[in-house]
């Protein structure tokens, strides 16, 4: 397979949402919500930092157990979340404009998943209330993944996974 590397995406920080509605994203669409709604859609999962692939033939995006080197694999969140585009050049922040990439982030992602018109799912922080319930569902990387500190870029193709199942 030929393979080409693709960008890295960083979405939300998986922030609280203080005096605003729990259940926004049931009734607010991505381009209406406030900066704060939009960071707290992230579900903290780490999935939008792996490398990922795409094959020169096909366009098919391939995943990888490779982590951004920013990512805190245990806790599942960038280490320079507010300067990560300048930390990790090919770090692309995620953003209602950049609409295009949405299609490579995880199908698990609730950035996609609301483009898309689909619910999130019941392990997703602000449906549970709880910020563990993305680990103990077995969506997050925690301890899952490896820095892309520890692999030769040549050897990313033999690190790729099935994310999706």
């Amino acid at each position: 397979m030929g393979c080409r590397p693709l960008f890295q995406g960083n979405c939300g920080g998986g922030e609280a949402v203080d005096g605003e509605n729990k259940k926004f994203w049931q009734h607010k669409s991505l381009s209406e919500m406030s900066a704060s709604q939009w960071e707290a859609l992230c579900d903290g999962c780490g999935r939008c930092c792996l490398h990922k692939l795409e094959d020169a033939d096909t366009g098919e995006i391939f995943y990888t157990s490779i982590a951004c080197h920013l990512l805190d694999i245990h806790r599942c969140h960038c280490t320079a979340y507010s300067n990560r585009a300048k930390a990790a050049s090919d770090c692309l922040v995620l953003i209602l404009q950049n609409t295009e990439i949405f299609s490579w982030l995880p199908k698990t992602c609730a950035y996609r998943r609301l483009f898309e018109g689909r619910a999130l799912p019941p392990w997703h922080p602000l449906v549970s209330g709880d910020p563990e319930s993305v680990h103990a569902a077995g969506i997050s990387l925690r301890h899952r993944a490896v820095s892309d500190l520890h692999v030769n870029a040549q050897d990313f193709e033999n690190y790729i996974i099935d994310i999706d199942h």
